[in-house]
């Protein structure tokens, strides 16, 4: 699918927490905006004169409906620009820039096997897309199982939706993660925990997606190649970072 650059304007902003915000954009005089659900957009953001540098991507949060609305999920950045752009100057009515879609971590168009989605903050972000797109679509009766890590409970980015979704859909399992928060009733530490116990070694009928930050990435890359001894075609990744 190719990728074109188009003019949108910020129509609605919700902070989730004190760094994490959900933008909403609306292309400008265009209608039916296509997509698959996973892929992103890349902004460009008045920061610098050098292109390379006001170059941002975010993946689309929002699953494909035919409309001209997406939504991104920004985490701020201490010395990043572009998110203290975003955080501070940006506002109800600000026009953004943006090229795409773009990126190939998107699932297939016939669902074959049960699919474990493993993510860590905005991480969550083309998973809640394509999540949306399954279910709502009824595109699959495979198992979904989206296992979510965060520090603190104010850091769980759709946690009601995902849960009402769990309670709707029988196929859909939603367990989250939580490393530093003392009042919590779920898992307590990291994501891994959760897929090493929940799915057996050299499991065939599975397919396991993760985004997120390297190093989470690494830690799970590793642990269902060689100690869950996963096919490596059964395992995708998209980096964050």
């Amino acid at each position: 699918m190719a990728w074109k650059w188009y003019d949108s304007e910020v129509v609605k902003i919700e902070e989730v927490n004190s760094i994490l915000k959900r933008f909403y954009l609306e292309i400008i005089d265009f209608e039916n905006f296509e997509f698959e659900a996973g892929q992103f957009i890349t902004i460009d953001l008045p920061i610098s004169e050098k292109r390379i540098k006001r170059w941002r991507s975010y993946s689309i949060a929002n699953a494909p409906d035919g409309t001209n609305l997406i939504e991104l999920c920004v985490v701020l950045l201490e010395k990043g620009l572009g998110t203290n752009y975003l955080f501070h100057d940006v506002e109800i009515g600000t026009k953004i820039k943006f090229k795409g879609p773009s990126g190939t971590f998107y699932l297939p168009k016939e669902i074959q096997t049960d699919i474990v989605m493993i993510c860590t903050g905005t991480g969550v972000a083309p998973f809640r897309s394509m999540i949306n797109d399954l279910l709502k679509n009824k595109k699959t009766k495979h198992n979904i199982h989206l296992i979510f890590g965060a520090r603190y409970k104010e850091d769980i980015l759709y946690y009601e939706e995902f849960q009402q979704l769990e309670k709707v859909h029988q196929n859909f399992k939603y367990d989250v993660c939580l490393s530093r928060e003392n009042h919590w009733n779920g898992y307590k530490g990291y994501v891994h925990q959760v897929y090493m116990d929940d799915y057996n070694e050299g499991a065939k009928n599975i397919k396991f997606y993760i985004c997120g930050w390297s190093q989470m990435i690494d830690e799970v890359v590793a642990n269902l190649l060689l100690k869950k001894k996963i096919d490596k075609n059964n395992i995708i990744y998209e980096l964050y970072g």
